[in-house]
């Protein structure tokens, strides 16, 4: 079997690799993956019920790169989604990230009024503030309240999340808690924010419908690399597996979904509701808040962080520390060694965590720069 690429993976980092390599350059593809399905993590089906759930987790949409948003509508119309989430901090739902309403929610009247008036004097209204910032300010107030939102939000969910205490990890983890000085309640402030109309999986499928891709399921590139012949390889997989371990496993942290389906048309208050410090998981997510259908009956998907075994459970997060990032580097290494004929792509691909818009943005930019 002869083809000019091989992509191996077909989530969204391959997927794009391969709808502009096929349609600009008309080369032929072939894109393969072990899961039964396109879509990688980013995968949504309808359930028995009929309700559109994402099966991997909660996926939203949200950049301010023009030429992503842009890219995808090609393959996609959307629907406005701004997304909301809860936390259980002290028994109460408070909206996250930490603004002035969680202030208000959380503190008596007379102190949280003087929380946020120091803030937006500190910062300016609308500002921004990652956790680590707010904890070096030389104000007593300001640091009680740095201390109070890492230890309620950040450190007992990253002791959950990751695997390891906080102080382990890189800190550019604790840069993404951000505390705003404002009453903004959306979890993201990006241009934009919505959700493929019809869903991750329907976007996707479009974006294969390409005369010049085949596509391969159940497969493991493994089993057929010796007979697929092609110029070159796009590799969105493990990079410590491609190289057969050879420098040892990068350590990843995995999920276990509790997904069920409630004969009742609201389960929760927010689409996503995060428990930082009770129970043993890390949050529930209701379907129909992302997607905006309307049904009797509601789907929700609690998830369960759990070690990464190689071979038994999907890799879906790189932990970020500096020891992991120094054994990529010596992966990183290898792979310029051979980048003449193997592109190594996505989280996976380059051991980091990547936000949807920014695995499209990488992708269009390892286009552009094929010679």
């Amino acid at each position: 079997m002869y083809t000019d690429w091989l992509i191996v993976g077909a989530g969204l980092t391959g997927s794009t690799l391969a709808e502009r390599i096929a349609s600009q350059r008309r080369e032929s593809v072939l894109i393969i993956d072990q899961r039964d399905h396109i879509g990688g993590n980013v995968y949504d089906e309808y359930n028995e019920y009929g309700i559109l759930t994402h099966k991997y987790g909660p996926h939203i949409f949200h950049t301010n790169s023009d030429e992503v948003f842009n890219y995808l509508s090609h393959f996609t119309s959307w629907c406005p989604y701004y997304h909301k989430v809860l936390a259980s901090v002290e028994g109460q739902l408070v909206p996250i990230p930490f603004n002035l309403n969680t202030i208000n929610k959380l503190f008596p009247t007379q102190m949280a009024a003087r929380l946020g008036d120091k803030l937006i004097t500190e910062y300016g209204y609308g500002a921004r503030v990652p956790i680590l910032k707010l904890r070096e300010v030389e104000d007593t107030d300001l640091n009680f309240l740095a201390d109070y939102i890492y230890r309620n939000v950040f450190e007992s969910y990253t002791r959950k999340q990751w695997g390891v205490n906080p102080e382990d990890l890189s800190p550019a983890v604790t840069a993404r808690v951000p505390v705003l000085a404002s009453r903004d309640d959306r979890y993201f402030q990006d241009t934009y924010q919505a959700m493929p109309q019809y869903g991750y999986t329907n976007m996707i499928r479009r974006m294969l419908a390409q005369p010049n891709i085949r596509v391969m399921l159940n497969t493991n590139w493994q089993d057929v690399k010796e007979e697929i012949q092609y110029k070159r390889i796009i590799f969105t997989g493990p990079i410590d597996e491609f190289f057969n371990y050879s420098q040892g496993q990068l350590p990843y942290r995995s999920l276990n979904f509790n997904i069920q389906t409630h004969d009742q048309n609201k389960f929760q208050d927010a689409a996503v509701i995060n428990y930082p410090n009770d129970y043993n998981y890390t949050r529930i997510t209701e379907q129909k808040w992302l997607t905006g259908q309307k049904h009797t009956h509601t789907t929700t998907i609690t998830e369960y962080p759990i070690p990464h075994i190689s071979g038994k459970t999907i890799p879906y997060y790189p932990i970020p520390s500096e020891e992991n990032r120094r054994l990529y580097g010596r992966y990183d290494d290898k792979a310029k060694e051979i980048s003449d004929t193997v592109i190594f792509a996505g989280r996976l691909g380059n051991y980091q965590y990547y936000n949807m818009d920014q695995a499209v943005a990488q992708s269009l930019a390892i286009f552009r720069k094929l010679p």
